[in-house]
C-alpha cells in the first residue's frame, strides 16, 4: 500500500512539474510584474515599518514611497533624454567615422565569407527599416503594460493586501516561528542583493563612462547607462557590455594599441566590480554556487526573458531560503549554496 501510495506521488510529482512551468510560462505577464513587485515592496518594507512606528498612517507611508520611486524614474529619463541629445548631437560625426570601417568590413566578409550587405545605402540605415517599426511599438505596449502592472502590484504589497509572511505561512511552511524566520532572511537576503547589486552596477556604469571619455570614445552617457543597466543581468551582463562596447570602439579608435587598452580598462572595471567587490559585499552567507547560477539564468532566461534574466538570481536566493526550512530538502538548498557542509541529517 504504501509502495503504490509512494509511486502514485512521483507520478502525481512528474505531472504537476511541467504543468507549473507552462503555467508559469503562459502567465508570464502576471508573474513578472507580480514578482519584480514582490522584490520592489520588500525593498522599502523597512522604511514602512519605520513611518509605521511614528504613527504615519499607512496610505502616506505609500504615497512617499511611490514618490521615491517615481523620483527614481525621472531621474532615469533624464538621463535617457540626455543620452539621446549627445546621441543626436554627434550623429554626423560618428558616421564619418564609422562608414570607411564599415565598408572595408562589407568587403571583408563578401571576400572571404560570401556574405553581400546592401551597398546602395546607408550601412547603418539598413537597420531602421519601416516593417521594424510594429515591432517596436509592440515592445513599448508590453512595457508600459508590465509597468503600470508592477506599480499596482507594489501598492498591493506594501498596503499589506498580499503578505508575504502569511502567504508563506498558509502555503508552504505552515508552521508560525518557521515562516517568521524564513520571512525575515528572505527580507534581509533580498534588500541587501538589490542593494549591492543596484551600487555595483552604478559604480561599473559610472566608471565605463569616465572610461570611454579618457580614451575619447563616442557617447560616454548612453554607455555608462547601458553598462549599468546590463549588469544587473548576473554574468552574462558583463560579457555583453564589454563585447558591445570593444565593437563599438573598434569603429572610433584608429590605433590599435589604444583600442587593446581600452578594451582592457573596460575589462578591468568589470572585473573589478563585478568579480571583486560584489562577492566582498555579498558575503559568503549569500553565495550561491556558479552552477546553479548558470542553470537558473539559462532556466529563467527561457521562461521569462530579460525579465527572467534579471530576477533569476533573486528568485534562486528565495528558493534556497524555503527549501533550507524542510530537513529532506536542506541538501539541495547546500547544493544551491556551493556549502561544503551537508546537512546533519546525512
Amino acid at each position: 500500500m504504501l509502495n503504490e501510495r509512494h509511486t502514485t506521488n512521483i507520478l502525481l510529482l512528474i505531472i504537476a512539474v511541467p504543468l507549473v512551468f507552462y503555467l508559469l510560462k503562459i502567465l508570464s505577464f502576471i508573474f513578472i510584474p507580480l514578482i519584480f513587485s514582490m522584490f520592489i515592496a520588500l525593498l522599502f518594507l523597512p522604511m514602512m515599518r519605520w513611518l509605521g512606528r511614528r504613527k504615519i498612517p499607512k496610505f502616506i507611508s505609500i504615497i512617499v514611497v511611490l514618490l521615491l520611486v517615481a523620483g527614481g524614474l525621472k531621474i532615469g529619463i533624464e538621463l535617457i533624454q540626455l543620452s539621446s541629445k549627445e546621441i543626436l548631437a554627434n550623429n554626423g560625426d560618428f558616421l564619418q567615422k564609422a562608414e570607411p570601417k564599415i565598408a572595408s568590413l562589407k568587403s571583408y566578409l563578401n571576400n572571404n565569407f560570401g556574405i553581400e550587405v546592401q551597398s546602395n545605402k546607408n550601412v547603418f540605415a539598413q537597420f531602421f527599416q519601416k516593417e521594424n517599426i510594429g515591432s517596436t511599438i509592440g515592445f513599448l505596449r508590453t512595457f508600459l503594460t508590465t509597468l503600470l502592472m508592477t506599480a499596482f502590484f507594489v501598492v498591493l504589497w506594501l498596503a499589506e493586501s498580499i503578505n508575504v509572511h502569511k502567504l508563506l505561512n498558509n502555503t508552504i511552511l505552515r508552521k508560525k516561528y518557521t515562516s517568521v524566520k524564513a520571512f525575515m532572511k528572505i527580507e534581509s537576503d533580498l534588500i541587501k542583493f538589490i542593494k549591492v547589486k543596484f551600487l555595483v552596477s552604478a559604480l561599473t556604469g559610472l566608471f565605463t563612462g569616465l572610461m570611454c571619455v579618457f580614451f575619447d570614445v563616442s557617447f560616454p552617457i548612453f554607455w555608462g547607462l547601458f553598462a549599468f543597466a546590463i549588469n544587473f543581468v548576473q554574468m552574462v551582463g558583463s560579457f555583453i557590455s564589454v563585447i558591445l562596447l570593444s565593437i563599438f570602439a573598434f569603429v572610433e579608435l584608429d590605433t590599435s594599441s589604444t583600442l587593446l587598452f581600452f578594451i582592457l580598462a573596460i575589462t578591468l572595471v568589470q572585473v573589478t566590480f563585478g568579480a571583486i567587490l560584489e562577492p566582498i559585499f555579498m558575503g559568503k552567507s549569500f553565495s550561491i554556487n556558479i552552477i546553479a547560477v548558470l542553470v537558473m539564468l539559462m532556466f529563467w532566461g527561457f521562461l521569462w526573458g530579460i525579465a527572467g534574466l534579471i530576477m533569476a538570481i533573486p528568485i534562486t536566493v528565495f528558493i534556497k531560503i524555503i527549501l533550507e526550512q524542510f530537513k529532506g530538502t536542506k541538501v539541495i538548498a547546500s547544493l544551491l549554496s556551493g556549502s561544503e557542509t551537508m546537512p546533519e541529517s546525512l
